[in-house]
């Protein structure tokens, strides 16, 4: 999968984006991940891209020809092809639905996503109606402008990308694949401080294990997101109820403990 990301500032996203999960699924050519600086577009000669709105108003808005440019040139890149159902332009705004797991599913369907990044008080409507299939936003909050957004959106769809991670179960474990949040997960050593690993993980029961980190999952998600419970299908919203105070672990004999 491609991502080319429209940006003022390259350089923040390559440096977010060329490490850890994303930075080697860049290098084994997973996915492909472009930044394009608007401003080498500019016919101006101090590489302007903003101007003053219409109408008054406060702010700079960015202006339609860089921009333009800068689209016609990922698509030059991309073999010069305007019209490809396989590709999804999105402009990160305030505006747009908010991004979650269903739509990083949904984006990952395409084999090519432009990311448009917004900057000062807006962008120029011409650009939206001419080059964006949709709005999309991180969060009801006001950002400097649309990199993090991109990297986060980017970040999110790779990890669904076959290649980028291990193997499916990395993330169809994950918080937000079936709706629910993680189930608690713990590591050596068995006793850190007075509290115990769950019996059941020591157990070797795999029914019982999953059992208990479905009721973990409903229970953090009842007491952390209740709107998320709502959410779930007729008969899976049945939460446990909500426990309080700290979970007393039973010790297991030493012959059990693996430490």
């Amino acid at each position: 999968m491609r991502f080319d990301i429209l940006t003022l500032f390259p350089a923040l996203c390559e440096t977010v984006l060329s490490e850890s999960v994303i930075g080697r699924a860049r290098a084994s050519g997973a996915i492909d991940v472009r930044c394009y600086n608007i401003r080498d577009y500019s016919e101006d000669k101090h590489h302007r891209v903003d101007d003053t709105p219409y109408g008054g108003g406060r702010g700079m808005l960015m202006a339609a020809p860089p921009v333009f440019a800068c689209y016609e040139a990922v698509l030059a890149d991309r073999g010069g092809e305007e019209e490809n159902p396989k590709r999804r332009v999105v402009y990160l705004s305030p505006k747009g639905r908010t991004f979650d797991q269903s739509v990083a599913r949904e984006l990952a369907a395409y084999d090519e996503l432009i990311l448009l990044c917004g900057h000062y008080e807006g962008i120029d409507q011409r650009i939206i109606d001419g080059i964006v299939d949709e709005e999309i936003s991180v969060g009801d909050f006001v950002l400097t402008g649309g990199e993090i957004p991109a990297c986060l959106i980017t970040d999110a769809v790779a990890r669904l990308v076959p290649g980028v991670l291990s193997a499916e179960e990395c993330y169809e474990v994950e918080s937000f694949s079936d709706g629910l949040l993680e189930f608690p997960q713990y590591t050596r050593p068995y006793e850190f401080r007075g509290e115990k690993v769950p019996d059941v993980l020591l157990s070797g029961n795999h029914a019982e294990i999953d059992r208990w980190r479905r009721e973990r999952s409903l229970e953090l998600t009842a007491r952390l997101r209740p709107d998320l419970i709502e959410k779930l299908p007729r008969g899976e919203e049945n939460a446990p109820k909500k426990k309080t105070g700290r979970k007393q672990h039973g010790e297991l004999s030493e012959g059990e403990r693996k430490e």
